[in-house]
């Protein structure tokens, strides 16, 4: 491959990226405006956004290669994988602690199951 067939071929999957990394964003934003508590909410808002979010910093990978600021972007994807799941479970438990009830007939598993509910930490 020649080097324009390089740098075209670096653009178009740069550009898909991007794309795919926006259209799970604006998924995750409507999914937050719409649904209707906060479970729904922070279901959406950490699946879809952490999704949109790490196609967004590897396209920044791709376009600046493997040295300087692409490997800031790599460390960008680690850190939002870890951090946006402790985040999502921390919210939920602090929701579920403050007594926030699910939408609909859903239920905790434990409620079930007749069982008393786990002990807090």
């Amino acid at each position: 491959m020649t080097a324009a067939e390089v740098g075209l071929l670096r653009a178009v999957v740069v550009t898909a990226l991007i794309a795919v990394g926006s259209f799970f964003l604006l998924v995750g934003t409507v999914g937050l405006l719409r649904l209707p508590e906060v479970y729904n909410r922070l279901h959406a808002t950490s699946k879809a956004t952490t999704l949109g979010a790490a196609s967004m910093f590897l396209a920044g990978f791709v376009y600046y290669g493997p040295g300087g600021t692409g490997l800031t972007s790599l460390l960008g994807i680690v850190f939002l994988f870890l951090t946006a799941p402790t985040g999502g479970h921390v919210i939920a438990r602090a929701a579920h602690r403050m007594g926030v009830e699910f939408y609909g007939d859903a239920e905790w598993p434990w409620a079930l199951e007749d069982e008393a509910e786990p002990e807090a930490d």
